[in-house]
């Protein structure tokens, strides 16, 4: 008993490192005063980007769809997938940022200010849901259902709303990309 305590607070403890380290990370990398040259092929990864927020939000749609019919197999799958596809995400987000210089949004002033919501609330909120969703897998995967079901309750929301948001600012920005 005592050494599943211990490992808790060590997972509790890594959980709150990661939520603050990887936002932390991606700020740091993002603003690098020279742009790492990495080659012409990383202005192909926002549309792997797009593609991967994409599929997240498929991914989260049939977890959903599949816990709500019971077929915790499939949820499980999805979930993990989602989850997979995230950490896919935040690494060629990272490299892309770090070798390209921002794409300046050149719609009008109506289509900017819904752009610009979409983006903020995106950044935002794609940083408040990293603990949620550590927290979510650590209670599943450690039996810890009743508390995996009080977590998620927020946590797949905000999860898809991240990722839906992640591919509608992609769609908007796409038209401008240099490349």
């Amino acid at each position: 008993m005592m050494s599943e305590q211990l490992e808790s607070k060590k997972s509790m403890l890594w959980i709150r490192v990661l939520s603050i380290a990887i936002p932390l990370a991606v700020a740091v990398l993002l603003s690098l005063p020279t742009k790492l040259d990495l080659g012409d092929w990383v202005y192909n990864l926002p549309h792997a980007i797009g593609a991967i927020n994409t599929l997240t939000s498929i991914c989260l749609i049939v977890a959903f769809v599949a816990i709500k019919k019971k077929n915790i197999a499939l949820h499980k799958k999805m979930n993990s997938a989602a989850f997979i596809l995230g950490a896919i995400f935040l690494v060629l987000y990272v490299i892309y940022h770090a070798s390209a210089e921002s794409t300046a949004f050149g719609g009008d002033d109506t289509t900017k200010y819904i752009y610009y919501f979409f983006l903020i609330t995106h950044i935002l909120l794609s940083i408040g849901v990293v603990p949620l969703v550590l927290l979510a897998f650590f209670y599943a995967l450690n039996g810890m259902i009743e508390r995996h079901k009080r977590i998620v309750k927020y946590t797949f929301p905000i999860w898809l709303y991240v990722s839906v948001t992640g591919v509608t600012v992609y769609l908007m920005i796409s038209p401008y990309y240099a490349h």
